[in-house]
């Protein structure tokens, strides 16, 4: 694959590292890759977010997670936890959705949490995690519409810690239910150049993995 090829899918790549042992040398590793390589963002546990951003000095985009993994954080803790991150200097905010209100349908209290934390991100991009592999497709579709009315700029499939991640069938879904200008993220088990390729052309144009960057970086793929 060319150079070009290699840097479209990178560039759209939230260079991801949210191991629960997560040291600060290793998130610097990942903010050296993301800057080296040029990805989207690097995604990264909200504790380092301060230090992340004052090293990474504007080189590469700071992205946080907010009432993760599990989601069912109170909406007044997930509007704290984002209005921290970006005093702290994140850029990009992608929360996880409250399941259990899914699950009992109450659409309205999900619709007023996501716009909670779109006000709170004050104009920072905010990508919604619902979580598809404990949802029926019925909740996926309704979280297309519930996250379209929302004002978020993404939707995103999966944190990686619930079992499963994303899945074509998931993206195909999403592109035929979302209403622009949302955008689709894909996140969890993408693992090769040809899953990357997968995905965005069946249309997300964000990619959550940690595996792309070290794949270009072992095959010394684009000879960066």
């Amino acid at each position: 694959m060319n150079r070009n090829k290699i840097d479209e899918i990178l560039s759209k790549v939230d260079h991801t590292l949210l191991a629960r042992d997560a040291t600060w040398e290793e998130i610097k590793g990942i903010i050296d890759d993301g800057i080296r390589f040029g990805t989207a963002s690097v995604c990264i546990p909200p504790c380092f977010v301060k230090k992340a951003a004052e090293y990474s000095g504007g080189r590469v985009a700071v992205c946080t997670v907010i009432g993760f993994p599990n989601g069912y954080n109170s909406t007044s803790v997930k509007v704290f936890e984002t209005k921290e991150a970006v005093k702290d200097g994140a850029d990009e905010i992608d929360m996880v959705i409250n399941i259990g209100l899914l699950k009992e349908k109450k659409y309205d209290e999900l619709l007023c949490e996501i716009k909670a934390i779109r006000e709170a991100c004050r104009g920072k991009i905010l990508k919604v995690i619902i979580e598809t592999c404990v949802l029926t497709e019925d909740e996926k579709v309704k979280m297309c519409e519930i996250v379209s009315e929302s004002g978020a700029d993404f939707i995103k499939t999966s944190t990686g810690f619930a079992g499963g991640g994303a899945t074509r069938e998931d993206i195909a879904l999403f592109a035929e239910n979302v209403a622009p200008p949302l955008k689709i993220k894909a996140a969890g088990g993408i693992r090769s150049i040809e899953d990357a390729k997968d995905f965005i052309a069946l249309g997300a144009e964000r990619l959550g993995t940690s595996s792309i960057v070290k794949i270009v970086k072992n095959e010394n793929l684009g000879e960066y």
